[in-house]
């Protein structure tokens, strides 16, 4: 039996850097590995923050020739948009009904928006059980996350296994592939790159813009001729992720040598980060250049998604009395 992988990336904004390290290099990657690859747009998803329905419009069609442009191939990986398999919202459904709250209450972005007195809603709240419909729709074997997703993973399966339990063997119950913790990615103050954070660096952010941006970069203030350590260093981390091993290892051995600014490793930071994008900016222009071209490899995966979403839930209503 072929391997089947599944992930989806939410359209609530343009990717970062921390989006193609952290999981869109990998779909790249994986692609290769298997002809059964699935890949969507969670514009449902993205509703619980998104509330301007141009924005999202808009966001959804980025997403989707940024990966394309990135080198997300529709002839090997099957890519659509969350919304367009209808049959993914019923199955939710489904998983509803025999989904205790307490599970619910402890996962952790409900929990943690409840601990900081923050107003979470219903779709916060039940927001894991669209994700497992996301993951069983496709009979998913592997579904690629970051260490801080597992709990996704593993309500799934909690889920799967009670219906399989219920109704009879139903769903395949998913593993998850971890993401390697070099793959999580500093933002421009050091923490976490992240949107909700504000410190970001856009993949295909105007270079010059982006120059800027980099120069910005927050760092501590430790006279030039003092060595510094590489691995502590948010600069050397994110220079590391563009660089080949032997000008990662000439970087390092600066830092320790010491007698350098930072505005020298700044510049060769921006130089690496244009020139490693480059080609995928201009095949980003000729793609945004083709709407209806993006829009119709998002129909013709969606079409593949849904002859295997309806085979899924055609299952699954059958296993729980639904036909008759």
């Amino acid at each position: 039996m072929t391997m089947r992988v599944l992930s989806g990336i939410q359209p609530t904004g343009r990717f970062h850097w921390g989006n193609y390290f952290g999981a869109i290099r990998q779909y790249i990657e994986l692609q290769h590995q298997t002809p059964n690859a699935f890949y969507f747009i969670a514009n449902l998803h993205a509703l619980t923050t998104v509330r301007d329905r141009e924005e999202l419009a808009q966001n959804t069609l980025d997403a989707a020739i940024d990966l394309l442009a990135l080198g997300l191939d529709p002839q090997r990986a099957t890519l659509f948009v969350q919304s367009d398999v209808p049959e993914v919202s019923e199955l939710c459904w489904l998983l509803l009904t025999g989904t205790p709250m307490g599970l619910l209450e402890r996962c952790h972005a409900y929990k943690d928006k409840k601990e900081r007195g923050l107003p979470a809603d219903a779709g916060l709240f039940t927001y894991p059980v669209l994700m497992a419909a996301d993951i069983l729709a496709y009979d998913s074997e592997v579904v690629p996350v970051g260490d801080d997703q597992v709990q996704h993973l593993e309500v799934t399966r909690d889920l799967a296994a009670s219906f399989n339990h219920h109704f009879g063997q139903t769903f395949v119950l998913p593993k998850a592939k971890v993401m390697p913790a070099a793959a999580r990615v500093p933002g421009t103050d050091g923490a976490k790159m992240s949107k909700s954070y504000g410190n970001t660096l856009e993949v295909f952010e105007d270079p010059k813009s982006l120059r800027k941006k980099i120069m910005r970069i927050v760092t501590d203030s430790r006279p030039m001729e003092e060595p510094k350590d590489p691995d502590s260093d948010h600069l050397f981390q994110l220079y590391s992720l563009f660089a080949s091993d032997g000008d990662r290892e000439s970087m390092a051995a600066l830092y320790r040598r010491g007698g350098f600014g930072y505005g020298e490793i700044k510049k060769a930071l921006a130089d690496v980060a244009v020139d490693y994008f480059a080609a995928a900016r201009t095949r980003r222009e000729e793609l945004a250049g083709q709407p209806e071209r993006v829009r119709q490899i998002l129909a013709d995966g969606a079409a593949r998604a849904r002859a295997k979403a309806a085979e899924v839930l055609d299952r699954a209503r059958r296993a729980c009395g639904l036909v008759y």
